[in-house]
């Protein structure tokens, strides 16, 4: 069994009080009343934190960046601890054909169970062509990865709604997640979004089991 929260933060030294400080201040990025700070707490403690997928597109990995420079300290340095991030071109450490084997791992260990985030928008025109040694094109590797996601959030306006690169004339042929997949997809907007709405999402997964109510633009 993987590690919790609680456990994560154990490792860094936080103590009890932090802990639950860090429990109240996602309460509130959630919305939640201050009767389920509680329910954070108990999910925190409790349940295993979440293998996670980030799949880069078309981006400036300005979402990256937001991610990890939430404004409240503790969120800071514990935002990458709510979640295992297991595969992420731009924070992980390995590379090649060990950075795919972790994707392919995850996708196989973790079925059903991972979340998908995505940044940048997806190409489509000309084959879409993502990386020559995958061979694949950018939509068949997003399409393969969100099948057995347990969630899909698009992190910022390129991922969410296209941004600058499906602009007119639109010359990849640039399209947003949920254009692309069918199934329903958290759309986080923003250039980028905001770190500790991102956090307030993944929170709200972890300790609600589902993904937040959307509106028509999801």
């Amino acid at each position: 069994m993987g590690k919790t929260v609680w456990q994560s933060m154990q490792e860094k030294g936080y103590s009890r009080r932090q802990f639950l400080q860090f429990c109240g201040i996602a309460a509130t990025t959630m919305g939640l009343q201050k009767s389920g700070v509680a329910q954070v707490v108990s999910a925190f403690e409790k349940k295993e934190k979440p293998a996670v997928i980030w799949l880069h597109f078309q981006e400036c990995t300005g979402c990256s960046e937001s991610f990890i420079r939430a404004s409240h300290p503790i969120v800071a340095d514990a935002l990458l601890d709510i979640v295992n991030l297991n595969y992420s071109e731009t924070l992980m450490a390995p590379s090649g054909f060990q950075a795919e084997k972790s994707l392919t791992d995850t996708m196989r260990d973790q079925k059903g169970k991972y979340i998908l985030l995505v940044e940048g928008a997806v190409p489509t025109k000309d084959n879409g062509v993502y990386c020559m040694v995958r061979g694949k094109t950018a939509e068949s590797i997003l399409k393969e990865v969100a099948a057995d996601a347990a969630a899909v959030v698009a992190w910022g306006s390129c991922a969410s709604f296209g941004g600058v690169q499906a602009a007119s004339p639109n010359p990849t042929g640039s399209h947003a997640i949920s254009k692309l997949i069918d199934k329903p997809v958290v759309n986080v907007s923003g250039c980028p979004p905001i770190a500790d709405v991102m956090m307030a999402v993944v929170s709200h997964l972890i300790v609600l089991g589902q993904i937040p109510e959307l509106d028509s633009l999801g």
